[in-house]
Protein backbone atom coordinates (compact mmCIF):
# COMPACT_ATOMS: atom_id res chain seq x y z
CA UNK A 1 0.00 0.00 0.00
CA UNK A 2 2.93 2.70 1.01
CA UNK A 3 4.72 1.83 -2.16
CA UNK A 4 1.55 2.15 -4.68
CA UNK A 5 0.92 5.42 -2.63
CA UNK A 6 4.41 6.85 -2.65
CA UNK A 7 4.61 6.58 0.93
CA UNK A 8 8.23 5.74 2.14
CA UNK A 9 8.54 1.99 3.68
CA UNK A 10 10.85 1.80 6.12
CA UNK A 11 13.66 -0.69 5.75
CA UNK A 12 15.25 -2.05 9.32
CA UNK A 13 18.97 -2.69 9.64
CA UNK A 14 19.93 -0.88 6.77
CA UNK A 15 17.96 -3.77 4.44
CA UNK A 16 20.72 -6.38 6.06
CA UNK A 17 17.68 -8.87 7.09
CA UNK A 18 16.47 -12.27 5.30
CA UNK A 19 13.27 -14.08 5.80
CA UNK A 20 11.66 -17.04 4.82
CA UNK A 21 8.53 -15.98 2.28
CA UNK A 22 5.96 -18.82 1.66
CA UNK A 23 3.10 -18.45 -0.65
CA UNK A 24 -0.23 -18.93 0.61
CA UNK A 25 -1.07 -22.20 -1.26
CA UNK A 26 2.11 -23.46 -0.16
CA UNK A 27 1.15 -23.71 3.69
CA UNK A 28 -2.42 -24.87 2.35
CA UNK A 29 -0.87 -27.34 0.96
CA UNK A 30 1.70 -28.23 3.74
CA UNK A 31 -1.22 -28.46 6.30
CA UNK A 32 -3.20 -30.63 4.14
CA UNK A 33 -0.70 -33.54 3.95
CA UNK A 34 -0.63 -32.99 7.96
CA UNK A 35 -4.02 -33.52 8.31
CA UNK A 36 -4.49 -36.40 5.40
CA UNK A 37 -1.51 -38.30 7.12
CA UNK A 38 -1.69 -37.79 10.82
CA UNK A 39 1.82 -38.68 12.66
CA UNK A 40 1.89 -39.32 16.58
CA UNK A 41 2.23 -35.95 18.17
CA UNK A 42 4.90 -34.21 15.53
CA UNK A 43 5.77 -30.80 15.16
CA UNK A 44 6.41 -29.55 11.95
CA UNK A 45 7.24 -26.18 10.40
CA UNK A 46 5.79 -25.16 7.49
CA UNK A 47 7.55 -22.31 5.17
CA UNK A 48 10.11 -21.88 2.77
CA UNK A 49 13.35 -23.17 4.38
CA UNK A 50 15.05 -20.72 2.18
CA UNK A 51 15.53 -17.05 3.71
CA UNK A 52 15.19 -14.26 1.27
CA UNK A 53 17.26 -10.99 1.12
CA UNK A 54 15.10 -8.27 1.89
CA UNK A 55 16.56 -6.29 -0.48
CA UNK A 56 15.81 -8.99 -3.03
CA UNK A 57 12.45 -9.23 -1.64
CA UNK A 58 11.88 -5.49 -1.92
CA UNK A 59 13.26 -5.74 -5.48
CA UNK A 60 10.71 -8.71 -6.31
CA UNK A 61 8.35 -6.31 -5.00
CA UNK A 62 9.00 -3.07 -7.10
CA UNK A 63 9.25 -4.98 -10.48
CA UNK A 64 5.27 -6.37 -9.63
CA UNK A 65 4.07 -3.27 -8.92
CA UNK A 66 5.95 -1.43 -11.61
CA UNK A 67 7.46 1.46 -9.44
CA UNK A 68 10.52 1.76 -7.03
CA UNK A 69 9.78 2.00 -3.69
CA UNK A 70 11.36 4.96 -1.34
CA UNK A 71 12.64 3.68 1.60
CA UNK A 72 13.70 5.18 5.07
CA UNK A 73 16.54 2.84 6.12
CA UNK A 74 16.86 2.66 9.80
CA UNK A 75 18.61 0.68 12.67
CA UNK A 76 17.90 -2.85 13.49
CA UNK A 77 14.50 -2.19 16.19
CA UNK A 78 15.55 -3.93 19.59
CA UNK A 79 14.78 -7.79 19.46
CA UNK A 80 14.04 -8.24 16.21
CA UNK A 81 16.64 -10.87 14.39
CA UNK A 82 18.80 -10.49 11.21
CA UNK A 83 17.63 -14.13 9.02
CA UNK A 84 14.50 -16.46 10.14
CA UNK A 85 13.52 -19.51 8.22
CA UNK A 86 11.42 -22.71 8.70
CA UNK A 87 13.62 -25.65 9.09
CA UNK A 88 10.86 -27.68 7.25
CA UNK A 89 13.16 -31.05 7.25
CA UNK A 90 10.76 -33.18 9.12
CA UNK A 91 7.98 -31.89 6.87
CA UNK A 92 9.83 -32.93 3.56
CA UNK A 93 11.35 -36.37 5.26
CA UNK A 94 7.75 -37.52 6.69
CA UNK A 95 5.32 -36.01 3.63
CA UNK A 96 7.41 -34.99 1.08
CA UNK A 97 6.55 -31.31 1.01
CA UNK A 98 8.16 -29.10 -1.23
CA UNK A 99 6.34 -25.43 -1.46
CA UNK A 100 6.67 -24.97 -5.48
CA UNK A 101 5.71 -21.11 -5.65
CA UNK A 102 8.64 -18.89 -6.76
CA UNK A 103 8.93 -15.81 -4.64
CA UNK A 104 8.33 -13.49 -7.83
CA UNK A 105 5.14 -15.17 -9.12
CA UNK A 106 3.51 -15.45 -5.44
CA UNK A 107 4.30 -11.68 -5.45
CA UNK A 108 2.79 -11.32 -8.98
CA UNK A 109 -0.28 -13.29 -7.72
CA UNK A 110 -0.55 -11.26 -4.50
CA UNK A 111 -0.39 -7.47 -6.15
CA UNK A 112 -3.06 -9.04 -8.96
CA UNK A 113 -5.39 -10.16 -5.72
CA UNK A 114 -4.41 -6.55 -3.97
CA UNK A 115 -5.61 -4.53 -6.64
CA UNK A 116 -8.58 -6.26 -7.82
CA UNK A 117 -9.34 -6.40 -4.02
CA UNK A 118 -8.07 -2.52 -3.04
CA UNK A 119 -8.26 -1.28 -6.33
Amino acid sequence: DAISNDRAINVFNHGKMSRDFTYIDDIVDGIIKVIDNPSDFNVYNIGNNAPVSLMDFIETLENALGKEAEKNFMEMQPGDVESTYADTTPLVEDFGYKPDTELGDGIGEFVEWYRGFYG
